[in-house]
């Protein structure tokens, strides 16, 4: 089969060649991404640097400042891809349900691993860092929050959520509650917080 000569490609000078040099973009790329969110999610941000993912990816340090113009943004990228899975959102038509799973496996994967510390350092840092900032903005908080908003529409078409409910309002009294105490750990991120907080948002607090 004849090779597309209009294929992106990417050269590979590291540890990860395999003796032709040359790969699509897309696969080079994903590498990168794995061994990021790898490094991240077993050690975290700390000791991620340009030089350590491009020796590891086996990718040259100037594709990666071609495709992530910094740091952050490179640790991003990997986060995102990383955890992409465990937080996809379910629909098993039982919004209560599919609320209580969602927000379980992320509160286990920032309480359990050390996402939750890299999320933090990740917005920490992107006070100070503007690229870091548009990238969590555009690929993990916007993201993030459309899957939820998307899901809790869904509940609001099969009469599961009121029609004149915001659920991007909805959006930060669950998930910013989380952060809240992610980012502020004057008390624990439990199942019981996380239980309590969808009983209260779907059940009400007022005295009827």
């Amino acid at each position: 089969m004849e090779k597309d000569p209009t294929a992106s490609v990417v050269e590979e000078p590291g540890t990860r060649s395999r003796g032709r040099g040359r790969r699509p973009a897309d696969e080079v790329r994903g590498d990168v991404l794995r061994t990021v969110g790898d490094v991240l999610l077993s050690e975290g941000m700390a000791d991620l640097t340009f030089e350590r993912a491009a020796r590891l990816s086996g990718v040259s340090k100037t594709t990666l400042y071609k495709w992530w113009p910094s740091r952050g943004a490179l640790a991003l990228d990997g986060y995102f891809h990383a955890v992409q899975p465990t937080l996809a959102f379910p629909d098993t038509g039982d919004i209560r349900a599919d609320l209580l799973e969602q927000l379980h496996a992320f509160v286990r994967l920032m309480t359990t691993t050390p996402a939750g510390r890299v999320l933090a350092e990740l917005i920490g840092e992107s006070q100070t860092d503007k690229d870091l900032a548009v990238a969590y903005r555009s690929l993990y908080s916007s993201g993030r929050r459309g899957l939820a908003a998307e899901r809790l529409r869904r509940a609001q078409e099969r009469g599961q959520i009121r029609d004149d409910v915001d659920v991007r309002v909805v959006i930060d009294q669950l998930w910013g509650a989380v952060y809240h105490r992610l980012l502020i750990p004057d008390e624990p991120i439990t199942d019981s917080f996380v239980d309590a907080l969808v009983r209260n948002l779907l059940g009400g607090i007022a005295q009827r």
